[in-house]
């Protein structure tokens, strides 16, 4: 069964309202930050992976979830509790609290772990204070892990297509980035570990997504017959040709999404929502951003050829 075989839709045509919603988005996002910083003091809801605090492992004698964890020691919003090691370990993360030590919010851990689970019902394994520099340290890790993925896309791009075709993939990427953060610090969204996984999963599925669709435009630009053709009709063309794949390829990537949006554990939410959110972005963005930016560079490119062309001198006639 194919869907879409004979589609026509004119994506080009409508770039500009796609220019106005996602700068919209944007715009928002940057007010938000804005909010963030007067309210929070800093620019997203960073969690405890960013901010620092105090991990405690915690190896359960009896079967039990990171909910029902959670749940025992009272505050779901601010702890984190994720599976480690074997089925019953868990890690708890707690804010970093600038009067307790790690002692005290150890013994308190202990004393609601205890009228929970009983006193001889878990074993603490260990309690170690995770300071904010090591938070920052992550936050440099992975702007470098974006940053080099661009690198490595424009370098791929140029030796496998054209330089264009790279610069047209990256504006795209930074494009879904930019959205996603935008909705992360409008609902202020934690950042914890997973957020950033989830993050660097998007930028991967959107330059894959990118680069199916640009190879089938290389290859239509490079048909026989292909220069008597503007280049937006055949990036058009390329875009409805491809759009089969596009929709198969997220519908099925959501599908999953929502299943473990739906059914899947409390720590998984907010990676699951902002997968969703990204694959969406991603799609959208690889049919109304990459291609029009594609066709802007083009643009661009062949009047800096033209004029250069019209600036150098005629040789000399005897």
């Amino acid at each position: 069964m194919r869907f879409f075989t004979k589609a026509d839709f004119q994506f080009l045509a409508h770039r500009r309202r796609a220019y106005v919603v996602s700068g919209s988005i944007a715009t928002v996002g940057i007010i938000a930050m804005i909010v963030n910083v007067v309210q929070l003091g800093s620019w997203l809801n960073y969690g405890v992976d960013f901010t620092g605090g105090t991990l405690v492992q915690v190896e359960f004698r009896q079967p039990t979830t990171a909910n029902d964890v959670r749940a025992s020691l009272g505050d779901g919003e601010t702890v984190g509790v994720t599976r480690f090691g074997q089925e019953d370990d868990f890690v708890i993360r707690l804010p970093l609290e600038e009067e307790a030590d790690v002692e005290d919010v150890s013994q308190r851990v202990e004393l609601q772990l205890a009228a929970a689970y009983g006193e001889d019902g878990f074993d603490v394994v260990r309690t170690e204070l995770v300071g904010p520099t090591v938070g920052a340290e992550l936050q440099r890790k992975a702007l470098l892990a974006i940053l080099l993925s661009f690198v490595l896309t424009l370098t791929y791009l140029a030796f496998r297509f054209e330089f264009r075709f790279g610069l047209a993939a990256v504006i795209a990427t930074v494009h879904d980035i930019m959205l996603t953060l935008s909705f992360i610090a409008a609902f202020r969204v934690e950042m914890q570990l997973p957020t950033i996984a989830a993050i660097l999963t998007i930028v991967g599925y959107s330059l894959n997504d990118t680069i199916v669709v640009f190879d089938r435009i290389r290859e239509n630009m490079h048909a026989k017959g292909a220069r008597k053709i503007e280049p937006a009709v055949l990036i058009n063309r390329s875009l409805n040709e491809t759009l089969p794949r596009t929709l198969m390829t997220s519908l099925s990537t959501l599908a999953a999404l929502i299943a473990l949006l739906l059914l899947g554990p409390l720590v998984l939410r907010d990676f699951s929502m902002i997968m969703f959110l990204g694959i969406v972005l991603g799609t959208y963005s690889s049919l109304w951003i990459a291609a029009p930016a594609l066709i802007e560079i083009q643009r661009r490119w062949s009047e800096r050829g033209a004029s250069e062309h019209r600036q150098r001198p005629e040789p000399a006639t005897v």
